[in-house]
């Protein structure tokens, strides 16, 4: 028999024929090396008194293709991947945080209104001291004066606690 390099030549409009007969739009590329794996099997275990190989290997080229599909079908009906309205909701979501608020402002009694602001603005809104300065119209200096004086009353609210 010829060498498999020859013979994959030979039947590639063949698992190219099964591609498209199946309706295979998607991934073709994976598929057509399945079908070239399968050949190769087909190649190797072959018995020429059985039969015409290219009966053999259409019949199995053709299985293995649809058994991937029908596993790749089942892979995709079982796991759903949400779309681009789901994700914008998801992150929508997640800035509505009132449990989250009342927990850290909390934490906030006894500090100024500008330490608070500090304190809501890095934990809850993950405010850099740029964007906080540049969003209530101060200076870094300030914010860091903030920043300064809210985590010395924190630390020893939470040493009382």
């Amino acid at each position: 028999m010829e060498s498999f390099e020859q013979t994959a030549a030979q039947y590639e409009p063949m698992i190219h024929q099964i591609i498209r007969s199946l309706n295979i739009y998607k991934n073709k590329e994976e598929f057509f090396q399945l079908g070239l794996i399968k050949l190769w099997e087909c190649w190797n275990q072959f018995d020429p008194e059985k039969g015409n190989f290219l009966t053999y290997a259409y019949t199995n080229v053709r299985l293995r293709i649809m058994g991937e599909l029908n596993k790749s079908k089942r892979h995709e009906d079982r796991n759903v991947v949400p779309d681009e309205e789901y994700w914008h909701s998801a992150e929508c979501s997640s800035l509505d945080r009132p449990l989250e608020e009342k927990i850290i402002l909390s934490y906030c009694e006894g500090l100024s209104k500008n330490q608070t602001i500090w304190v809501v603005s890095t934990f809850l809104y993950d405010l850099t001291t740029n964007q906080m300065a540049e969003k209530y119209g101060v200076t870094n200096s300030a914010v860091k004066e903030w920043k300064r004086g809210a985590l010395t009353r924190l630390k020893s609210t939470i040493k009382e606690r």
